[in-house]
């Protein structure tokens, strides 16, 4: 049952994943840029929602904002308010040399939280569920750290290219209510008029978009989601509890 299942959705990725942090006006020059070679896909604008894990010390995460050569997270997807039997992502995404590998495996949601959090075995056997297993096995502390949603408009090439293009805005994070069943809600991470540009692919970039980011000045940037998240509140808190700790001991 569960390979058939697996058939229907793609389950292994190896790519480039560039980011660009975008004012609203530019996000239209590349959409202008973007119109004779590429297309919305079939979903048009969806609500992605995020659980990511990490140590009881978020090594993960603090390891991952050194910009080290390998840096590898685990997350749980959903791109809708999930019910307990919908379709879920257990995703393992590692990055190494500036190249992204991601396995991930669809689940039912309660099937998927039982298996994370160690309360079942993983239904399916497979290659990537025995690679997720040693993850956590490897880093024992493994819990929901924090839920993170945005809204997404995701293009992809007219010609036989993986070229993806993808726009985020709204990115909401929160340390509560740590649920796919839940609302989006929480804590903005970037600007009301941002938008945080996503150009995903096995090779180069095409002439046409290479020209489109030198003409409107818009450049790289190492932005992630998560460790915006960390950065932004849960270290600050965890300093500020550290110095409470210290000033009551002293």
């Amino acid at each position: 049952m569960y390979r058939r299942f697996f058939m229907a959705y793609q389950t292994v990725f190896k790519r480039y994943e560039l980011k660009y942090l975008l004012t609203k006006q530019q996000q239209k020059c590349i959409l202008d840029a973007m119109k004779p070679h590429m297309q919305i896909d079939e979903y048009g604008r969806t609500t992605i929602r995020n659980i990511y894990y990490d140590t009881d010390n978020y090594q993960l995460v603090r390891n991952s904002i050194e910009s080290p050569v390998y840096k590898e997270k685990l997350r749980v997807r959903s791109y809708s308010q999930a019910r307990s039997d919908s379709t879920v992502f257990v995703e393992l995404k590692k990055k190494y040399q500036s190249v992204v590998y991601k396995r991930r495996l669809p689940l039912p949601q309660q099937e998927a939280m039982d298996w994370i959090s160690r309360r079942q075995p993983c239904p399916a056997d497979s290659q990537i569920a025995n690679e997720i297993d040693w993850f956590l096995d490897f880093y024992r502390t493994l819990h929901p750290t924090v839920f993170l949603s945005y809204e997404r408009e995701a293009y992809y090439t007219k010609e036989p290219s993986d070229f993806r293009v993808t726009f985020d805005d709204t990115i909401l994070c929160r340390e509560e209510d740590i649920s796919l069943l839940a609302p989006a809600w929480g804590t903005p991470l970037i600007p009301e008029d941002a938008v945080l540009m996503e150009i995903k692919c096995s090779g180069g970039i095409p002439l046409w978009m290479a020209s489109a980011l030198s003409e409107n000045g818009i450049r790289k940037t190492s932005f992630s989601k998560y460790g915006t998240a960390y950065k932004s509140m849960i270290f600050p808190k965890s300093t500020h509890n550290s110095k409470e700790v210290f000033s009551y001991v002293s």
